[in-house]
């Protein structure tokens, strides 16, 4: 029988969040990147699910269907934090649980694993690119983007991101960024979280990982193919993090990160190994 994924909405504390599950068996949430939607973690692959896991995704706040913050609310780690906690509320529930995320949602899983490591029976950390400090120099960069956005829509962004891409990948980069970009129902709160989202600090040192004790997967990708998520960082947190094991991509491959079907089988191995099994399997 086919996998059909099933569609949900969640009640948020910024709104109603737009998302769906797909498999049965070991819940496993997965958060996505600032200007993605739930459909660029594992870009549309169900390997996961037919692994023998529940996926559950959603699109975050002001992204893809997802509302944008209500008046008063904004994009910060601590809101989108408080997000993941409705989801998991509604669609995990007090089972121990593996959470993964790409990018923004990599930081929003650190975040939260911070704070509730007990919850946790595993963690994936796909391309992360926050240190514990704020890039002054890179908020140029993101407003560049938000203007674009906001003046310009998706040919605005578009224009505004094809800067210094690499010549071997910049077709492809700006192939699958077009279309995650068309995908938002609110462009504006996309542009607005653009702003805020790089402001934000998930937690504000890199020690605070080690305090994170479960068993950890980190994927990084070469910086030729995605220098916006440095190689370094990833090896960074898979220093920090207590037992942490650093994945990438063969020399030469598109970066692991944009490989759905490698990328969902690297997780469900990672959630087969005897440490997660022994929390989910309780």
């Amino acid at each position: 029988m086919a996998l059909e994924a099933s569609e949900f909405a969640v009640a948020g504390p910024g709104g109603a969040l737009a998302g769906e599950v797909i498999g049965d068996g070991p819940p496993v949430v997965l958060l996505h990147g600032i200007t993605a939607t739930r459909r660029y973690v594992l870009h549309g692959s169900k390997a996961l699910a037919r692994a023998g896991f529940h996926q559950v995704t959603y699109d975050a706040r002001g992204h893809g269907r997802s509302e944008p913050a209500p008046p008063g609310a904004g994009y910060s780690y601590e809101e989108l934090v408080a997000d993941l906690e409705a989801v998991i509320d509604a669609h995990v529930g007090e089972r121990p649980f593996v959470l993964g995320g790409h990018s923004m949602g990599a930081h929003t899983a650190v975040a939260y694993a911070i704070e509730n490591a007990h919850h946790l029976a595993g963690l994936v950390v796909i391309g992360p690119a926050y240190m514990g400090f704020v890039d002054d120099e890179a908020l140029a960069g993101w407003d560049r983007l938000a203007d674009g956005l906001e003046q310009g829509g998706v040919d605005g962004f578009m224009e505004a991101y094809d800067h210094g891409l690499d010549p071997a990948w910049r077709d492809t980069v700006l192939r699958f960024t077009r279309e995650r970009i068309a995908e938002h129902r609110n462009p504006q709160a996309v542009a607005r979280a653009l702003r805020e989202v790089p402001r934000s600090k998930p937690f504000e040192s890199m020690s605070e990982l080690e305090f994170v004790d479960v068993p950890s997967l980190v994927v990084g990708s070469r910086d030729e193919g995605d220098p916006g998520h440095p190689y370094a960082v990833a090896a960074a947190y898979a220093e920090s993090l207590p037992g942490a094991s650093l994945v990438t991509e063969d020399e030469g491959a598109s970066p692991l990160a944009w490989q759905g079907g490698r990328l969902s089988r690297a997780i469900a191995d990672f959630c087969e190994s005897a440490p997660v099994r022994s929390q989910t399997d309780d």
